[in-house]
C-alpha cells in the first residue's frame, strides 16, 4: 500500500497518517510496525530495491557488474515515483545499505581485486546512478506540472525515462567501468613492481 501511495500521490503524500487512512487504520497502530516515519521510509526503500537481490553476478568482470548493476539500479528508482529521492534520504541516513556495494565487491573477489577499489567503484556507481535518476524524475515532475518549456522527448511508459537519457546514462555508466578497469590494472602493475599497491 506505501508504494501504491507513493506511485499515486508522490513522497510528500507518504506519511503515516495518510497511509493509515488508505489502510483504514488509526495512525497509532502504524507505530506497532515502525515506531517512526523514517523507519517506514526505509521500509519502502528496502521494497524499491528489492530486484537489486535478484541480478545474478555469476563469472561478470567487473566492468560487466558496474553496467549491470547500474542499470538495474536505475530501473529499479525509474519505476516508482520519486523513488531515487526517497531512497537517497534513506541512505543518506544510513537507515539501508548501498544496493550495489555487497554484489560489487563479491565480484572483486573473484577477480582478486582488493575490497578498497571495490568499495570506490561502488560509491561511484551508486551516487552516479542516484544523481542521474534524481534529476529525470524532477524534470519528469516538472514535465507533468506544466512547468517545463519544453516536455522532455518521447518518454517511456511508466519511467519517464527517454532515449537522450537512456545514451547519456549508458555512455556515463560505461565511463566508470572503465575508470575501474584502469585503476584495476594500475594496482596490479604496483603489485608486479613490488611497490605499495596504495
Amino acid at each position: 500500500m506505501a508504494l501504491h501511495l507513493l506511485d499515486e500521490q508522490g513522497l510528500p503524500y507518504l506519511t503515516m497518517r495518510h497511509l493509515a487512512t488508505a489502510l483504514g487504520l488509526q495512525p497509532s497502530a502504524l507505530y506497532w510496525h515502525f515506531p517512526n516515519k523514517q523507519a517506514l521510509l526505509a521500509a519502502v526503500s528496502e521494497r524499491i530495491l528489492a530486484p537489486m537481490g535478484e541480478v545474478s553476478i555469476g563469472n561478470m568482470s567487473m566492468h560487466e557488474a558496474v553496467l549491470t548493476l547500474g542499470a538495474r539500479m536505475r530501473e529499479c528508482l525509474l519505476a516508482h515515483r520519486d523513488a531515487s529521492e526517497l531512497v537517497s534520504s534513506s541512505l543518506a541516513l544510513g537507515l539501508v545499505g548501498s544496493p550495489v556495494r555487497t554484489k560489487l565487491l563479491d565480484v572483486s573477489r573473484l577477480h582478486g581485486v582488493p575490497n578498497a577499489l571495490a568499495e570506490v567503484a561502488a560509491e561511484a556507481v551508486m551516487h552516479f546512478v542516484m544523481g542521474f535518476t534524481f534529476h529525470e524524475q524532477q524534470r519528469l515532475a516538472a514535465s507533468q506540472l506544466g512547468l517545463l518549456e519544453v516536455p522532455p522527448a518521447s518518454t517511456v511508459e511508466d519511467t519517464g525515462a527517454d532515449s537522450l537519457d537512456d545514451d547519456t546514462f549508458a555512455e556515463a555508466l560505461a565511463m566508470i567501468a572503465h575508470g575501474t578497469e584502469v585503476s584495476i590494472a594500475q594496482y596490479r602493475s604496483r603489485q608486479q613492481q613490488g611497490s605499495s599497491p596504495f
